[in-house]
């Protein structure tokens, strides 16, 4: 082996083997770092590539435009229009099925099916089964997700409610859609295969049944190359005005293509947010063991020097050490990245529904983290690995000169009578080295930060979940009208038994616009003072909904560029419509969505209309639940039905299979990193005075004084650095909120007491297991070793 390896080689093995703890320590840290960002460079590349692969192959549209009727022989005009490639008008609907085994009432979308033997739009991709015959009325293609939950299969039939008529309907076929990689029903807040249900029928029969025979309710475009997107929308919305269009949208808008947009996004700040953290402790972890190691080993320094090796090859050394300690690391988080990106594919498979999903990283990806790493690590020991190089061998090979400690004396006399010698020293030990302590309260605190942050996700969902589901939304039962109704429509809902309250809504398309800041969205209608779905301010008090002007979410008050008093213009994008203006009066605190409220009476007044509503929300009674969804299923009115307890139910389980997953993960990654940090600690601490700890033995302190002289100082410095860490904790979570917040869900700053406890008993067992490590090796210390020097 002497033959293979150069003394300083063989050196340095016996160095990383005597350390081999801290050093494991460390690697395990910047592992749990990497493995973050390729399994989250990796699940992008994998979601990226997957989706073009399926939207080229099924032909997913580029635009879409709802219009309320419009002629067939539009299309010849919208097909002419400049960077239009394709154009194709479909009927889109709402249903209600009827399952036996099922009280509740599903509420379903119904598409016109494409035409498979011609150049259409938005194909299906057939699991089993087959497409529609266009001859029969009666057919349809379910989706999938759908149908296996319930257990459906082609040959099957159900029955369902289309447009206030009931039809008995045969499935031919289950299918995915690139339309729907990511079903959920409107208002949700997670997907439900359960209760999201997609069909499609024939043209012609779809057309009968909504009375658009010879006419069409959507528009889908493909767009040209180098085609201008806006242009195209504008125009469209020109030639689809006198037809009751609400308002042209491209592909980054269409609901399933938005989230699964969100959810890249996420992975990809997650891959450049995360990884960084983790790697600037193993670095400033590398930066404490190689500077400690160098002033331990001046001597070794000074002799290596005299018996001619240069400065270069001196650096070149302590250099190699820290390059094994990162690589070994950075290993091992490639291979840990790899098989958590397998485990998450499984995952998102769950909920985005592609036709397969499989986890790849490129090797672009390894290349990168191993890169960084290294140059992260060599970076920020350039200072130590300095050091060590222009230390000049006389100077090495002299003890140093002992520190002043004349100063601290006073402090001390007043002191000594109150405590122990072991306490006396431990004391001093803080005071005369201010920078050491500093520095490893520093980290311990680092550590303490990270498990804060660690445990914020959780506590963001779970506070989510409570204000959405208990604050703001406080009704059992929520209904859409196909069209917007009578207020007398209330009162027939308050007739049946078993319903105590309902609340009407009105539910608006418009474009909203602030000098060049615009949002295509909705403007809810409310009654003054709602009490089952109301607006809430940021002290979660109720808002008083005012007829002279607009409550708007922060978020969207951030999107257009408000500040209360301001006005905003509203682009109705129904009716007749028309343009209004109004003063911003509120602001309301909302974590899903971008929603404005106004008072209804005054909406339908400023709409042109009579006392119209489009949704309403119901209590009711929970015994009498399945006698009340079978009266719902019965109204021909009614476009849907949302249950807020499987929306609860959904979102709570999306969490524990999606999110909860990540939490799992993230907690483990606290737990390596508090025990990473705070050993590392401990063992430096041990390394620096070894020498110390072996002359009190020496003078008589038995080997629990000696103990406690090295760990009561670490455990003064662990319960320090507890409050800094939390500190630091809660502006990083502030940053991860605000950083991964979006228009679809906005986290808020949410740490509980019981995160915070958490994170400090995370870090105090980390503590005590080090200390009991550290100390196993003080009951080992060889005295007569120990005292060795060279003079």
């Amino acid at each position: 082996m002497s033959h293979i390896l150069s003394p300083l080689d063989i050196k340095l093995l016996r160095d990383l083997w005597r350390i081999r703890g801290q050093a494991a320590a460390i690697m395990f840290v910047i592992a749990a770092g990497l493995a973050l960002y390729v399994m989250s460079d990796g699940m992008l590349g994998s979601l990226k590539e997957t989706r073009r692969a399926y939207y080229e192959r099924q032909q997913f549209a580029d635009a879409f435009a709802p219009v309320k009727r419009a002629p067939n022989y539009l299309l010849e005009d919208i097909q002419n229009l400049p960077g239009v490639a394709r154009a194709e008008g479909r009927v889109v609907g709402g249903a209600i099925i009827d399952l036996p085994d099922v009280s509740q009432p599903i509420t379903s979308q119904v598409l016109s099916a494409p035409e498979h033997g011609r150049a259409s739009l938005n194909l299906l991709h057939i699991v089993t089964g087959r497409t529609v015959d266009i001859t029969r009325a009666d057919e349809i293609v379910l989706l999938e997700p759908f149908a296996r939950a319930h257990g459906l299969n082609p040959g099957d039939s159900i029955l369902v409610t289309l447009h206030g008529a009931q039809r008995r309907l045969d499935i031919v076929g289950l299918a995915l859609s690139p339309e729907f990689v990511y079903a959920i029903n409107p208002g949700d807040f997670a997907p439900d295969d359960s209760r999201v249900s997609v069909f499609w029928m024939g043209r012609e029969a779809i057309g009968k049944a909504f009375d658009l025979d010879g006419a069409f309710n959507q528009v889908i475009l493909e767009f040209a190359k180098d085609a201008s997107e806006p242009a195209i929308l504008d125009a469209l919305d020109r030639i689809l005005a006198p037809y009751g269009a609400t308002g042209a949208y491209g592909r980054d808008e269409q609901i399933s293509n938005k989230y699964l947009m969100e959810e890249m996004d996420q992975l990809s700040k997650m891959a450049v947010i995360l990884p960084p953290i983790f790697l600037a402790v193993a670095v400033f972890l590398l930066n404490i063991v190689l500077t400690r190691m160098i002033q331990t080993e001046r001597e070794q320094i000074g002799l290596l020097k005299a018996f001619g090796y240069s400065n270069v090859e001196v650096g070149w050394h302590y250099a190699k050490f820290v390059l094994a300690i990162s690589l070994g690391g950075a290993a091992l988080g490639c291979l840990g990245g790899m098989a958590l990106g397998r485990m998450i594919a499984g995952v998102y498979q769950q909920f985005y529904k592609f036709p397969f999903l499989i986890f790849a990283a490129h090797a672009s990806t390894f290349v990168i983290s191993i890169a960084v790493t290294s140059a992260a690590a060599l970076l920020g020991v350039t200072f130590a690995v300095r050091q060590a190089a222009t230390l000049s061998p006389a100077v090495a090979m002299r003890p140093p000169a002992p520190p002043d400690y004349s100063k601290t004396a006073k402090v001390f006399r007043a002191i000594e009578r109150y405590v122990d010698q072991p306490s006396r020293i431990v004391l001093r030990g803080l005071v005369r080295r201010p920078v050491r302590a500093a520095v490893t309260c520093l980290g311990i605190g680092a550590a303490m930060a990270l498990a804060v942050m660690m445990r914020f996700n959780q506590d963001a969902i779970e506070y989510m979940m409570d204000v959405n589901f208990d604050v703001m939304d406080r009704s059992d039962v929520s209904v859409t009208f196909i069209e917007p109704q009578s207020d007398a429509v209330i009162l027939e809902l308050k007739r049946i038994d078993g319903v105590y309250a309902v609340e009407p809504q009105r539910n608006t398309p418009v474009m909203m616009r602030h000098g060049l800041a615009e949002h295509l969205g909705s403007i809810t209608g409310t009654l003054p003072e709602p009490t089952l779905n109301r607006a809430v301010d940021t002290d979660l008090r109720s808002i008083y909904v005012r007829s002279d002007g607009v409550i708007l979410s922060e978020p969207l008050m951030e999107k257009l560029q408000l500040a209360p008093g301001d006005l905003v213009t509203f682009e109705v994008r129904e009716g007749r419509r028309p343009t209004i203006d109004l003063p911003v009066a509120g602001v309301a605190n909302t974590m899903i969505g971008l929603p404005a409220y106004f008072e209804i009476g005054a909406l339908n007044r400023a709409l042109g209309d009579g006392p119209l509503v489009s949704s309403a929300y119901m209590q009711i009674d929970a015994n009498k639940r399945d006698e009340i969804y079978r009266k719902l299923k019965d109204m021909p009115t009614i476009a849907g039905v949302a249950m807020q307890k499987e929306s609860r139910d959904a979102f709570q389980k999306m969490i524990d299979e999606g999110p909860g997953t990540f939490r799992y993960i993230f907690t483990l990654f606290s737990v390596l990193i508090a025990v990473g940090v705070v050993y590392n600690s401990a063992r430096i601490a041990l390394a620096e005075r070894r020498r110390d700890l072996a002359s009190l033995r020496v003078l008589g302190f038995t080997r629990g004084e000696a103990a406690f002289i090295l760990l009561g100082e670490l455990a003064v410095l662990t319960v320090l650095a507890l409050p800094i860490g939390g500190s630091l904790g809660y502006l990083m979570s502030s940053y991860i909120a605000k950083a991964f917040s979006t228009e679809l869900y906005q986290i808020p700053v949410v740490l509980s007491w019981n995160s915070y406890g958490i994170a400090t008993i995370t870090v105090l067992v980390s503590a005590a297991v080090s200390g009991l490590l550290v100390q196993r090796d003080v009951n080992k210390l060889d005295l007569v070793r120990a005292l060795k020097t060279r003079e």
